[in-house]
């Protein structure tokens, strides 16, 4: 404890324990010769993920506290599992139908969400939402001088250093997405936004 409590009151996170990992995953039923076709997910230093606990905890609170996330988001908060969001989609799609009104659904599936996040831009979003200076100055410690080292079955690529995205399998990195792309503008009235972790679904009602 007296390690993360010293990265936080000095907002300096150790570079040596931003070192990842990146293993490739199969997805299923995918032809394993074409690298879209895997999953990069990253093994992180256990020092690091251990206080990327105690980070997102924090940042969790903020975000409660400021009301920073919409009412529909689903995934990754207490009490709100993909399970409660299929039915809360069936819900709504049965009163409905049932007062006779037509219902539309689109399901938007954001390519890539997590590694092409701009970082710089992403780390301006805790200082316009008035998150405390500990938090301010302690995420861009931990977000940059990142580096990585991929391997894929036997052969392993050289050390190199992360520019953009986030880290896949990161404790906080659902939330630092869901800030980021904070600011999407509100639809219609007539018209329900279903975010769900990197997945969005959007489903309107008309009358008939």
């Amino acid at each position: 404890m007296h390690i993360f409590n010293a990265i936080l009151v000095n907002h300096h996170f150790p570079t040596v324990r931003n070192d990842a990992r990146v293993i490739s995953i199969l997805k299923l039923s995918e032809d394993p010769a074409h690298s879209s076709s895997y999953w990069p997910n990253s093994l992180l230093n256990t020092i690091g993920k251990l206080f990327e606990k105690i980070l997102l905890s924090r940042i969790l609170h903020e975000v409660k506290v400021l009301g920073l996330l919409r009412y529909e988001q689903f995934g990754f908060r207490p009490r709100h599992s993909p399970s409660l969001h299929l039915a809360r989609l069936v819900e709504r799609f049965t009163s409905n139908f049932g007062e006779k009104r037509l219902t539309g659904a689109v399901f938007l599936d954001v390519t890539k969400a997590f590694d092409t996040v701009w970082i710089d831009g992403l780390l301006y979003k805790p200082t316009i939402l008035n998150f405390p200076s500990c938090l301010v100055h302690t995420i861009p410690s931990y977000l940059r001088g990142r580096t990585f080292e991929a391997s894929f079955q036997i052969a392993t690529l050289s050390l190199g250093r992360i520019r953009a995205g986030l880290a896949q399998g990161g404790f906080i990195s659902p939330v630092l997405f869901r800030l980021y792309v904070k600011d999407m503008p509100s639809l219609s009235h007539h018209f329900r936004f279903s975010p769900l972790r990197g997945r969005n679904c959007h489903h309107s009602q008309v009358s008939q």
